[in-house]
């Protein structure tokens, strides 16, 4: 029961961001960026596990992945330059991503 509400607000949060994308991207873009996600799964993650210590690792996890993320979004910053179509940005991005996974691995070793 408890997983099924989770999974509902965190639908209804990305099906308004992109609903709304279709009226103001720029406030969608900027409302999908916050930390709505982490501020409510860390909460969750607490709740169910009742560990300080696990629930500051796994923010820690969270702040390590945030920048390494961002490798996603790169192919669409260089797009226009390299002449790319919608699935070759989107594919060049999860590529990237993996890659972010395997720097992500690396540095989360640090973190304990």
């Amino acid at each position: 029961m408890i997983f099924a509400l989770k999974a509902l607000l965190a639908g209804l949060i990305i099906a308004f961001s992109s609903w709304l994308a279709g009226q103001n991207p720029r406030m969608a873009g900027y409302i999908i960026a916050l930390p709505i996600a982490s501020l409510i799964a860390i909460a969750f993650v607490y709740f169910e596990h009742s560990s300080v210590e696990k629930t500051i690792l796994y923010a820690k996890s969270i702040l390590v992945a945030i920048p390494v993320s961002y490798l996603f979004f790169l192919p669409f910053f260089l797009a226009k330059q390299f002449n790319m179509n919608f699935w070759l940005i989107y594919g060049s991005g999860i590529i990237l991503l993996t890659l972010g996974f395997f720097i992500h691995k690396y540095f989360a070793n640090f973190l304990s």
